[in-house]
Order: structure tokens, then sequence, then C-alpha cells
């Protein structure tokens, strides 16, 4: 018999907008073994420790202490995890702190339908990904 040659992709997906989720959930559910999704900062965290994600997509607006805390945490606890950043806000000053706390992408969720399979591909392919039209307002 043959072992599988690649260990499972896993997104895990953090929103707590079950909407939202379920339509994530469909664009990126052939794109990986598994989709796990969570509601809250510390489902993420826990889910991230046990399942070892390729990738998790997280909602800037996760109920949390400060907006960039889930970020900073995600980071310092998981270094080796690429994750990308879903938001309403398109604030030069919010991307580039979730940036420079360590997030691969940045995505707005009006543009997430069109724009959230290219920013996942260029994440899992090492580089980074802004939603363009928040680079063509800075």
């Amino acid at each position: 018999m043959a072992t599988r040659k690649h260990k499972q992709r896993v997104v895990l997906l953090a929103d707590r907008h079950q909407d939202m989720l379920a339509g994530i959930r469909g664009m990126l559910e052939t794109r990986f073994d598994a989709v796990v999704m969570v509601a809250d900062e510390r489902s993420l965290l826990e889910a991230a420790g046990k399942l070892k994600p390729s990738l998790a997509v997280v909602d800037l607006s996760l109920p949390v202490s400060a907006e960039v805390n889930v970020v900073s945490r995600l980071h310092k606890k998981y270094p080796e995890l690429k994750f990308i950043i879903l938001s309403v806000h398109d604030e030069a000053v919010a991307v580039n702190a979730v940036i420079n706390a360590g997030a691969a992408g940045f995505v707005l969720k009006r543009a997430a339908v069109t724009e959230l399979v290219r920013a996942v591909d260029s994440v899992l392919a090492g580089d980074s990904y802004v939603s363009p039209v928040i680079e063509q307002g800075q």
C-alpha cells in the first residue's frame, strides 16, 4: 500500500460570523484536506497547536482584548504558521500593524470572494499578499 507523501493540508478559519465562515469554507475546502472553523481567539490558539495547520485565515475583529493582539499572539506562539488577516478596515495604519506583527497577508472582507484564493496561493508559495485596493491607497 502506498503511503501519503505529503502531510495533510489543513486550513484554520477564525471568524465570529458564521455566514462569513461558511462562504470562505466553500472557497477553500477543495484546496485543502480539511477546513476547521473556530469563532474566538482561545479556540484559534488551541486549534493551531493541536492541528498544526498549513495556513490560518483570521478575522481581524475576532473577539480579543486588542485587534492586533490576536496577530501578535498567534505569530509569537506559532512563528512557523502562515496566516492571512481578513478585515473590513482598509486603513494603512491597521494593515501595516498587522503585517509588522507577523501576518503574511491582508485581504479586505469585501474583496474576499475575488482575492482570497489568490492570497492563499501567494502566502503558501512563501510570498505576502495585501489587497491591491489598499496598496494603491498607500
